[in-house]
């Protein structure tokens, strides 16, 4: 993962002009950005080595792309709010601190909406996908596998490949509107809720997959976390 996380920059098409971040970590009545101009870190995550308390990562943050989508998701007639005091969470700067290392371009924070409707996430992912066209990469942050309590266990490893497999024929072989379709329903893949109880860590694909528009999903990583199945997967 740290390699292909290192590879990124190099497998797009061109350096961005700002990352648009939907990250697993933060749950919001509306989708709120997060609209300050130099955010902090928030260190939310408990138990963990001393050294990673002290990690930085001063990435400057985008306001005016923050009206920007606020615009978008208005005109697509979603509701939306804006944050200034927060700073970025760990599924912002972990992944991103390996795939920038620089921390020189713009990132503008998205969070998910309460609720957790996939269909919802689908819809604010189709009113941005007109950033795209501004050079503005879209980044879903989560994980493919997120069974915490399963995660070290042996029986696990099959219903994380057989879960892993339906996700890639999902995003890699179905056309637009059947992998939408098949997304909205996901708790009908094979072990869905085994492999995702709390499903906050998949949404952020779904507001990727909404941007896409017609791309066709590529499985640009595959890869295990304790023996676990985990993928990632570009569009366009």
């Amino acid at each position: 993962m740290q390699r292909y996380l290192e590879s990124l920059p190099g497998r797009l098409p061109q350096r961005p002009d700002a990352l648009l971040v939907i990250s697993a970590h933060w749950e919001m009545p509306q989708p709120t950005v997060l609209a300050a101009a130099a955010p902090a870190l928030l260190y939310d995550y408990y138990g963990f080595p001393p050294y990673t308390y002290q990690l930085t990562y001063p990435a400057p943050g985008a306001p005016e792309l923050a009206s920007r989508v606020r615009e978008l998701l208005a005109a697509a007639g979603i509701a939306s709010a804006e944050e200034t005091e927060r700073g970025y969470d760990h599924g912002i700067f972990v992944p991103l601190k390996v795939a920038f290392p620089a921390a020189d371009i713009p990132i503008l924070q998205l969070s998910l909406e309460a609720g957790l409707d996939p269909r919802r996430h689908l819809d604010v992912g189709r009113a941005l996908a007109p950033l795209r066209d501004a050079n503005i990469l879209v980044i879903g942050s989560g994980l493919s596998f997120h069974n915490l309590g399963a995660l070290g266990a042996a029986a696990a490893r099959a219903p994380s490949r057989e879960f892993d497999r339906w996700l890639t024929e999902t995003l890699c072989a179905c056309p637009a509107a059947e992998r939408e379709a098949r997304l909205a329903d996901w708790t009908r893949a094979p072990h869905a809720r085994f492999c995702h109880p709390r499903e906050e860590h998949l949404l952020p694909l779904m507001v990727a997959v909404g941007a896409a528009a017609g791309d066709v999903g590529r499985h640009e990583f595959a890869g295990t976390i304790a023996g676990k199945a985990v993928s990632a997967f570009h569009f366009g």
